[in-house]
C-alpha cells in the first residue's frame, strides 16, 4: 500500500511588489498555519517517509516545517517540476518515487493541485485552500502503479474547517 497526502503551500506574502512569485515568502497567517498543520497531521499518526516539493520558497518554507515537526529524517526532495504544474506532472512525479517510501507529502500550488486531487477519488474539492491537505491510500505496491491502482479518500482537511 501507497499513501501520498497532497499539501498546498500555506499563506504566501504579497508585500513586495518587486518580488517574484516564486520567491515570495510565507506572510504571518502562513507561519502560523503551516505548524498548527503539520501537528493536526502527526494527530492523524500520518509519518512521511519523503517530503517532495516546489521549489519556490513559499512551498519549500511550508514543507520545512511539516518535516520538522513529523519526520526531520525522511527524505526531503525539492524539485523544480512542481511549481505551477498540471495534474499530469503530479502523476509522473509519484511514478519516481522510490519504492522504499511507503507515505509521501507532496507540496505544490494551485490551480494544479486542485486540479490533481480531483482526479484521484470521487470526492471534489472547488479548491484546496492555503496549507490544505488531500490524502488517500492506494492498493499499489509500487508507486508506478499508483495511477491506475485503486485509491480510498482518507481525509482532506484545512486551517479554517479547524476554526
Amino acid at each position: 500500500m501507497k499513501q501520498i497526502i497532497v499539501i498546498r503551500h500555506a499563506k504566501s506574502s504579497w508585500t513586495d511588489a518587486s518580488q517574484s512569485d516564486f520567491d515570495r515568502p510565507l506572510n504571518e497567517r502562513g507561519k502560523r498555519d503551516a505548524p498548527a498543520m503539520a501537528q493536526r497531521l502527526l494527530q492523524k499518526q500520518f509519518i512521511m517517509d519523503a517530503f517532495i516539493t516546489s521549489a519556490a520558497n513559499r512551498a519549500k518554507t511550508t514543507a520545512g516545517i511539516f518535516a520538522a515537526a513529523i519526520n526531520p529524517q525522511a527524505a526531503f526532495i525539492i524539485t523544480e517540476n512542481l511549481y505551477l504544474a498540471p495534474s499530469e506532472t503530479f502523476y509522473q512525479l509519484i511514478k519516481d518515487i522510490d519504492n522504499a517510501f511507503t507515505t509521501a507529502a507532496i507540496f505544490a500550488h494551485n490551480p494544479g493541485i486542485t486540479n490533481f486531487v480531483n482526479t484521484l477519488t470521487q470526492y471534489r474539492t472547488d479548491n484546496v485552500p492555503t496549507c490544505g491537505m488531500f490524502a488517500v491510500s492506494s492498493n499499489a505496491n509500487t508507486w508506478s502503479q499508483f495511477a491506475e491502482s485503486e485509491k480510498q479518500f482518507l481525509f482532506y482537511d484545512y486551517p479554517k474547517l479547524g476554526d
